[in-house]
């Protein structure tokens, strides 16, 4: 994966406000005047397009598809130059349609494809509706097990029968999704851990003591783990490159989702005496229960399929998720070539050495420090602590227990709403761009809600009036940036080889601290009040936004092997461009409204590169 450096462009000296080009780019007539640092080169160009259909052809006929010899062939040529694939000539021109229709119609995919992505996002409602049956039966479970008294004891007994979901999940389910995916596939192991999560909520509403509701909710967040770190795997090694942020954030869009739906559930069941804490902690089931019965419908994922060596396999299941033979051999081939690239760099085979490539590996380590900010960052911001316990939020800030449920359900709803505009933003604004305009605006709006809080005199509805909007404010700010940017980057950012202990790094961060900070909420918020603790969050949220700064990359509409590429970049380089181009950049013409040409970015992809050279 070699690296090219464009140094046409000195951005040194400027004058005036305007970058100025040196003279070989200033003398080309039309020409746009930048071009990345950094280019992301297609491996296949390397090699003449005779060679490249060669190639093609002899992976296909070695690997029992000898009958789709010619089509490899065909897509070698448009994987090599995937804009210009009406200037090839060995195309027909039903394949030549197929390609400028998956072009100009982004959505454009089969039935297949949406209803195994759909599938995978109904199964994240399992996480988030949890979430909320337990945000509502912290109301009244504590008083059914005698563990309200307040005192310090309890306070942590509480947080630890809602903390120990994600405990579990970062630090033991996580990592068992390695081996249940190499022996049972992605499919497999997504059936496994539904069959888990079926049946752990059910047995949180038959506990009996609260040890008995922590022992089931232990075993769930094993289920909840491995689920999280092999669902997001799974949509992102389907989607098409071009809307893949898109989809895969169905996972983000239906984990709020099952948030609202728990919330709905809470109130439906309000009025059903002491065992509406069982009702709220039982129905979790539902969404789970739908993920196992739809999956065996769902193709494998080709890219699992290829990585064992299952090749023609791989390449029926790409055919089903794909609108087009041309297009399926498209992507297939050049996913195979990518990981032949890998296999090049790869050290170990193993387990434990693929993990510490993880770390190793300068490739594979700056795409875990972009993954593990962003996991880490979506705790650090301070969703959670309305998500776990909104309703005893709403209810110390003046609300009756029923109101505080209401509040906690237009929560659930504002989170739904203001999820869906990012469907369209992720892939065109970029996951890193939408982080870092977020940020900022959630430790506002967190500070702001806290503050609400020391307001004591007025009206009760001028005292919870601003708290509640300022938490909605918090909410659609979070549902626009990190909220679906966390899961969606961390699912694409590694290499195929290590793609499952990256991704099971990423859940250990995110759950492990989603656990800290469930724990440690009912104490903090006695001992810090609930204004402090809003306010050290709020604090938090700045950290964070210096952390993306650093090490969140962006990946927007690059195949899941460019990726690679995108990471090849060395983290001072990257730093150090930041600072000096794009930093000064965004307060000249954003800030100070100077009218400046925009400089390169750090990295591009070389076909845009050349449709820059050839203007």
């Amino acid at each position: 994966m070699n690296e090219k450096t464009s140094t046409d462009v000195d951005y040194s000296d400027e004058k005036n406000g305007v970058l100025k080009p040196e003279p070989e780019m200033a003398d080309a007539p039309g020409r746009r005047q930048s071009v990345a640092l950094n280019i992301i080169e297609n491996p296949l160009k390397r090699s003449a397009p005779d060679k490249v259909v060669l190639d093609a052809r002899a992976f296909a006929e070695s690997h029992e598809m000898a009958e789709h010899a010619a089509l490899f062939g065909k897509a070698a040529l448009v994987a090599r130059d995937p804009n210009r694939f009406d200037m090839i000539n060995e195309l027909d021109y039903q394949e030549r349609d197929s390609l400028a229709y998956e072009r100009d119609h982004k959505w454009h995919g089969p039935f297949m494809l949406w209803y195994s992505i759909s599938l995978c996002a109904v199964g994240a409602a399992t996480q988030g509706w949890d979430q909320t049956g337990s945000n509502g039966a912290n109301l009244s479970f504590p008083k059914e097990f005698n563990i309200n008294s307040g005192t310090g004891r309890d306070q942590w007994i509480v947080g630890a029968v809602n903390a120990i979901i994600f405990l579990t999940a970062g630090l033991i389910g996580a990592w068992i999704t390695d081996p249940l995916n190499y022996y049972f596939g992605r499919r497999g192991e997504i059936f496994i851990t539904a069959c888990c999560l079926t049946a752990t909520p059910i047995g949180s509403a038959f506990a009996k003591s609260w040890q008995g509701l922590f022992a089931a909710r232990f075993v769930l967040g094993i289920g909840i783990g491995a689920k999280n770190a092999t669902v997001p795997i799974y949509s992102a090694e389907m989607a098409p490159a071009r809307i893949r942020g898109a989809l895969v954030m169905f996972w983000q869009l239906w984990v709020v989702a099952g948030i609202f739906l728990g919330f709905c559930a809470n109130v439906i069941v309000k009025d059903t005496g002491r065992i509406s804490w069982r009702l709220q902690l039982g129905s979790a089931f539902i969404p789970s229960f739908i993920l196992g019965c739809g999956i065996f419908f769902c193709p494998e994922s080709p890219r699992w399929l290829m990585k064992h060596g299952q090749y023609a396999k791989g390449f029926r299941s790409m055919m089903r998720l794909r609108a087009h033979p041309i297009i399926a051999a498209r992507d297939y081939y050049y996913s195979y070539v990518i990981y032949q690239e890998e296999i090049k760099v790869a050290r170990g085979a193993g387990y434990f050495s693929r993990l510490w490539d993880c770390f190793a590996v300068p490739r594979i380590r700056r795409a875990n420090y972009g993954a593990s900010t962003v996991m880490i960052a979506q705790q650090m911001c301070g969703i959670n602590i309305i998500s776990f316990y909104s309703s005893t939020i709403f209810e110390n800030a003046g609300y009756t227990a029923v109101q505080a449920l209401y509040a906690s359900l237009g929560y659930g709803a504002i989170q739904v709403i203001a999820t869906i505009p990012t469907l369209f933003l992720i892939d065109t604004k970029g996951r890193r761009t939408l982080t870092l305009i977020t940020f900022p605006l959630m430790c506002i709006f967190l500070l702001a809600a806290g503050l609400s809080l020391l307001k004591k005199d007025g009206s009760k509805g001028s005292q919870i009036g601003p708290v509640v909007l300022f938490v909605y404010l918090f909410t659609i700010m979070y549902s626009l940036g990190e909220g679906p940017v966390a899961f969606q980057y961390s699912a694409e950012v590694f290499p195929t080889i290590q793609r499952e202990q990256g991704m099971a790094w990423a859940v250990c961060i995110n759950n492990t601290f989603a656990g800290i900070l469930s724990i440690t909420f009912p104490r903090m918020q006695h001992v810090m009040t609930p204004t402090g603790a809003f306010g050290f969050y709020a604090g938090l949220n700045l950290i964070a936004w210096g952390m993306v700064f650093c090490f969140v990359r962006e990946t927007k509409q690059l195949t899941l092997e460019e990726l690679d590429q995108v990471f090849s970049v060395p983290t001072k380089q990257f730093i150090g461009h930041e600072l000096t181009v794009w930093l000064p950049y965004f307060i000249k013409r954003h800030i100070l409204r100077r009218n400046i040409m925009k400089p390169p970015g750090i990295i591009e992809k070389e076909e845009k590169v050349d449709e820059v050279i050839h203007e």
